[in-house]
């Protein structure tokens, strides 16, 4: 066997093996009929993106549950690609001219996007080198990006397809609009984030008279744009005032007041402002009431020339300015705070303004029916279950999709106008232009519609756009509909809930059978990283400093399903120790297998002792365990099982009793010997297949020095249990060693003894099977325990200055003679009894009072009771160790 380098490095081992398998095209899948198939597509990243925490976690766990389903002998693909990223992509170069003195329209359209184009060659394969750092097993040959030439078309038929089927509309509506990436946004593209801000009460006068209406506000400055001010038809502090007119403050339009019943008596002053062109409320009120719509902001949010005094400054300037003028004309009658729900662009944090304009909308309704029954008859499984209610919530209650944004970098909608305005939809000009002659009779000249789509609808067809739709592959015929969808919650509308929909209405199939949802990686305090907090670790530095699979293995660990992760560096620790521990185990195994030739061992000639049956049988189980957890997506405690098995059951306990054997060269010790090598071997081999999935590097490199035969570790089977080989009567014998040991372990902890000391122990056990466990196992527990002499029986006295300890069924003595200092000792017996005595003794007075016996709650008394019941019965136990001295 060859050996392993003497410190574990893991940066040079995982640059080494990356290289190795994807050169070697194990990632590849194949088009083979004959095989069980499984697939995944990655959730793409932002082509701008670079790796965070979240992709890390995202991303560790669709690579274990890819590498563990290869590992079965399925034909399994991980699609991989990139999500040209609309909005952020276009920011990212504006700023590139910006730092030029340019803008976008400085130098037009179509150079723009050349330009843009020019950057993601550049800058956009940034992410898919470090998810190669990472160790991501995707199938790179058959990367996608959602604006490459094959997914274009895609998007391009199922608008067409929308279109004609009705679902697709356009139209002049309220939408919610971001001032600083200047596009609509969906409603779900809205975070809604709690702030504080003022209510300002102004007073509207009544025009002729003196008297005035009061409106309450929170954003004073659309009050430029008022058109009415409703009430309620009942409301008697204002029925005189309804079909009169108002003067509107600081502008001196003439304004009506008009009543509704959408107007709540109760709420505020009883009045509202209507300002159809800034209110998704207002603009459903101007239309029932035909009331004029009144712009008063610019796209980039600065009120428009309308108005000199402040046109040209930004609105939240602008309310400043408004509210000193209101002020010193007498209008404003207070301000007062006000904690409310402000929304804001989920990608840049501005506040969102509602806006009329002219916008592409999907009929969302008709889609979620499906999308909803899906989830319901089990066809689509949502994981964790709880997130099914977020879902169900979200589909019921579903408003039309947005899908137009007013930015140049995306798919440009295939929408042609003819020189009357009449639109032609179609696949791409040259069909629009064939509809055209078609309508007016003769060649026109047609212009493409200026918006492009939401970046989320080109990603709705991800996993069927991927593998070639609209054309009839073979990679749709085999690994559609996938298997698993891995993602965050986080975007269970923005991404599920539409691919279900899409996927259902053109390939009528669901596009996944498993959704995956795990958890924020958020900071140590609970907060979601993000640079401008500066608690958001580099990836990079981190794998630096740990390696990959201790931080794959880490997170994966300590993530439950669809639970939050709060990270700390510390997390890692626990993962870079256990590859350490991995390593120099494995090193030491290596070291112990120099004159060791497995392919010449005959099994039946070994001699099979208490602990390689249990090493065997806990393996196996350990597989079953894995296994099942994995097949229920419980990752954290698949990696737990491992864990438990490797570090705890083979390094701390097989490899150390194996010790014994290994260094014992006596002739008639040979088969011993040779079985511990033998276990050894097999535990190693088959442990490295095991964890492979959750730290794919170190397993290769490890597995590389004890194969029999194979190219790689992750075209190899994936350990199955053998039930034949699981003997729960052999695992509780042995689990009886390890409780003895552990029980001297602790007395020595307890004790201050030194581990270097051999002790004298007697145990004493009226069970047979524990006598005979000890009988046949006395040489493994003394040379664990540093044992001088281990005495056992049924009838043995108890012996003098002594530390007990309970194991099984057996009273387990240390004898402290010659290991202790005696004198110190019973002094320090005395101190704790002392101790305990005195924090009894108020215990004791209240129970021997009348008036609180008489007078307390029964559950009190029972409670004081319990409370003596247990001081005594550490008294006795201090008591009893001091006999032992005394």
């Amino acid at each position: 066997m060859n050996e392993l380098n003497k410190t574990y490095s893991p940066n040079e081992i995982e640059e080494k093996w990356y290289k190795i398998w994807e050169d070697s095209k194990y990632f590849a899948a194949s088009l083979d009929e004959n095989r069980e198939n499984y697939s995944i597509v990655i959730p793409p990243p932002n082509v701008t993106g670079i790796l965070h925490m979240g992709h890390i976690l995202n991303n560790s766990i669709q690579d274990t549950l890819v590498r563990y389903n290869r590992m079965t002998g399925k034909n399994t693909l991980w699609m991989p690609g990139c999500d040209h990223a609309g909005i952020a992509t276009q920011n990212k170069v504006e700023r590139k001219l910006k730092e030029e003195g340019l803008t976008k329209e400085d130098i037009g359209r179509e150079k723009f996007i050349e330009m843009t184009w020019d950057w993601k060659e550049k800058y956009g394969g940034i992410i898919t080198k470090q998810l190669r750092k990472l160790g991501a097993s995707l199938d790179w040959d058959r990367e996608r990006f959602t604006m490459d030439e094959g997914l274009s078309h895609a998007v391009r038929q199922i608008f067409v397809d929308l279109y004609n089927d009705g679902l697709i509309y356009k139209g002049e509506y309220m939408v919610n609009w971001c001032s600083s990436c200047g596009t609509a946004l969906a409603d779900d593209e809205v975070n809604h984030e709690e702030k504080d801000s003022h209510l300002w009460h102004i007073k509207y006068p009544v025009k002729d008279s003196n008297e005035y209406i009061i409106i309450a506000t929170s954003r004073p400055e659309t009050m430029l744009a008022d058109v009415a001010v409703a009430v309620h038809p009942e409301d008697e502090r204002y029925k005189h005032l309804i079909g009169k007119t108002l003067i509107l403050p600081l502008v001196g339009r003439e304004i009506t007041v008009i009543a509704d019943d959408y107007v709540e008596k109760e709420f505020g002053t009883g009045a509202l402002k209507i300002t159809p062109a800034h209110d998704p409320n207002d603009f459903n009120l101007g239309k029932k009431y035909n009331l004029p719509i009144i712009n008063m902001l610019t796209p980039d949010g600065k009120v428009v020339n309308d108005y000199p005094k402040y046109a040209g400054i930004d609105r939240f300037e602008a309310r400043k300015i408004i509210e000193k003028d209101l002020e010193e004309q007498g209008f404003l009658i207070k301000k007062e705070h006000l904690h409310h729900a402000v929304g804001e662009c989920y990608r840049c944090q501005t506040v969102v303004e509602p806006r009329i304009s002219q916008q592409w909308f999907v009929k969302m309704q008709p889609l979620a029916e499906k999308a909803l029954e899906v989830v319901r008859n089990g066809e689509v499984k949502i994981l964790p279950k709880r997130m099914e209610k977020i879902y169900y919530n979200w589909l019921e209650n579903i408003r039309d999709w947005c899908i137009s944004r007013q930015i140049w970098w995306g798919h440009r909608i295939p929408a042609w106008y003819g020189p009357d305005g009449k639109m032609f939809v179609a696949i791409d000009e040259n069909e629009a232009k064939a509809q055209a002659k078609a309508h007016y009779g003769k060649d026109v000249e047609l212009k493409q519609e200026e918006d492009v789509l939401d970046t989320w609808f080109s990603s709705a067809l991800w996993p069927f756009s991927t593998m070639g739709w609209p054309n009839k592959t073979k990679e749709l015929e085999l690994f559609y509909p996938t298997n698993t969808l891995v993602t965050g919650a986080d975007i269970i509308f923005f991404w599920v809930a539409r691919m279900i929909m899409f996927g259902l209405y053109e390939l009528k199939e669901i596009p996944f059978k498993n959704v995956f949802f795990h958890g924020i990686v958020r900071d140590e305090i609970g907060r979601k990283m993000s640079k401008s907090l500066g608690n958001s670790p580099d990836p990079l530095d981190l794998i630096k400093e740990f390696g990959v699979d201790a931080i794959r293995f880490s997170m994966i660990y300590n993530t439950s399903q669809g639970q939050d992760v709060r990270f700390s560096t510390d997390l890692l620790g626990m993962g870079r120790n256990f590859a350490n521990k991995i390593w120099n185990v494995a090193r030491f195994v290596l070291m112990n297998l120099e004159d060791f030739d497995v392919t010449t061992v005959d099994e039946t000639k070994l001699d099979y002792e208490l602990v390689d049956r249990w090493i065997i049988s806990r393996l196996n189980r350990t597989s079953k365990e894995v296994k099942d957890y994995l097949e229920k997506f419980e990752l954290d405690n698949a990696a737990k099982s491992v864990y438990e098995f490797l570090r705890g059951d083979f390094c701390d306990w097989y490899v150390e009793i194996a010790k014994i054997r290994l260094y014992n060269n006596d002739e008639d010790k040979k088969i011993s010997k040779l079985t511990a090598q033998y276990i050894l071997w097999k535990v190693l081999e088959e442990g490295m297949r095991l964890l492979h999935p959750f730290m794919p590097f170190i397993t290769e490199e490890i597995w590389q020095k004890v194969k029999i035969s194979g190219e790689t570790i992750m075209l190899e089977k994936y350990p199955e249990c053998e039930e034949t080989l699981v003997d729960t009567h052999c695992e509780i014998s042995f689990e009886y060693i390890k409780e003895l040991v552990s029980s001297l372990r602790n007395i020595r902890a307890d004790k201050g003894i030194s581990p270097a000391k051999p002790a004298k122990v007697v145990v004493i056990t009226k069970n047979d099977k524990e006598l005979d466990i000890l009988e046949n196992n006395k040489l493994f527990i003394s040379k664990l325990a540093n044992l001088e002499s281990l005495e056992y029986g049924k009838d043995l006295e108890t012996p003098a200055q002594s530390s007990l300890k309970v194991a099984g069924d057996s009273s387990v003595y240390m004898i402290l003679t010659g290991l202790l200092n005696s004198e110190a000792e019973i002094k320090k017996i005395n101190e704790q009894i002392a101790k305990l005595e005195k924090e009894l003794e108020p215990v004791n007075r209240k129970l021997s009072d009348e008036k609180f016996t008489s007078k307390a709650p029964q559950h009190i008394i029972d409670r004081e009771l319990r409370i003596q019941k247990e001081y005594l019965d550490k008294i006795e136990k201090l008591q009893e160790s001091l006999k032992n001295f005394q």
